[in-house]
């Protein structure tokens, strides 16, 4: 049950939670909808609510004079206003998005719609903006549902064939200039660009001017040598020479090779193993034969013994 209520939540199917809410973050019903506006205690964007005023509220291309307006001023007097708000949201954080409503309907006329990088960023512009007015009028900030503007735009808005026009319930943003459009968002890219280019220069000289295990020596240099310090431990563990006792090496020269002598040590120790296997084999020659001569002086005396016994015996 919980897992169909989650796969339906903020959908036409949803009996409690208003979809409209939930994917423009304003409803035309407003508070006597018969769905629940659940508004989140954080995110990432921020509406402030009917805060774009158009120099033809009353009367699309029409002044309140009724005079008709070039929509070039129209356009210029909208980028002033963008870029205003651009630079004064800018000092709360770094902005992914700000999105100007062109709909007529109440719930959604002048809507502007921001989003930070951050949440943290949004929950410091909702502290600084509350109480305050812009053109004399009260701004009415709110954290939004909306994070994904694809899903509460009007595509048929985009390619000119929405046929509801203003009152459409869906997002028509209102575009600016690729020039101002540049200018703004531009200074992003190239911070990141910056930091991205100076982040392997700033590893460099750390990693060079300090010495491997100190404070500033990198986390991840610090588990790859954990790793195999542990694993040559292991292999030392499970060789057939540490299992026999065989002494290890001291832990400072663990990992150097073992001196190698010179030929004329090698020539030397060669030398004295001949000697040594030489006099090996004479004393071996000499046990020999002494052995031999003992066994046969004690054959000639038992033989001699038996002809004295035998000429004793004759003469008797």
């Amino acid at each position: 049950m919980a897992e169909h209520l989650a796969s339906i939540f903020g959908t036409e199917k949803d009996r409690v939670n208003c979809p409209f809410y939930f994917k423009i973050g304003a409803c035309r019903h407003g508070d006597r909808c018969s769905r629940l506006h659940t508004k989140p205690s954080i995110s990432p964007t921020l509406l402030l609510s009917n805060m774009y005023q158009r120099p033809d509220m009353i009367t699309p291309g029409i002044d309140a004079g009724g005079n008709p307006i070039d929509p070039r001023k129209i356009q210029e007097h909208f980028e002033g206003f963008y870029e205003d708000l651009f630079e004064e949201l800018g000092k709360y954080g770094e902005i992914e998005s700000l999105n100007i409503c062109d709909n007529l309907a109440d719930h959604m006329v002048g809507n502007v719609y921001v989003q930070f990088r951050e949440e943290e960023h949004a929950a410091n512009a909702l502290r600084n903006l509350t109480g305050r007015f812009y053109a004399g009028r009260p701004i009415i900030v709110d954290f939004s549902p909306v994070t994904d503007f694809r899903e509460a735009t009007c595509r048929q808005y985009d390619e000119n064939t929405c046929n509801r026009g203003g009152y459409c319930n869906f997002m028509h943003l209102k575009r600016i200039g690729r020039e101002l459009k540049r200018q703004l968002f531009g200074r992003y890219r190239r911070r990141r660009s910056r930091s991205r280019s100076r982040s392997p220069q700033r590893h460099r000289s750390s990693h060079d001017e300090r010495p491997h295990g100190g404070r500033g020596h990198s986390r991840r240099y610090e588990d790859r040598d954990h790793h195999q310090e542990s694993r040559s431990r292991r292999q030392r563990s499970r060789s057939p020479g540490h299992r026999r006792g065989r002494s290890r090496s001291p832990v400072g020269k663990r990992n150097r090779s073992p001196v190698r002598e010179g030929s004329e040590e090698r020539r030397a120790k060669i030398e004295q193993w001949n000697r040594e296997r030489e006099q090996e084999n004479v004393n071996k020659v000499d046990n020999d034969s002494a052995n031999d001569s003992h066994e046969n002086g004690n054959g000639n005396n038992g033989y001699v013994q038996n002809n004295d016994e035998s000429s004793q015996q004759q003469q008797e």
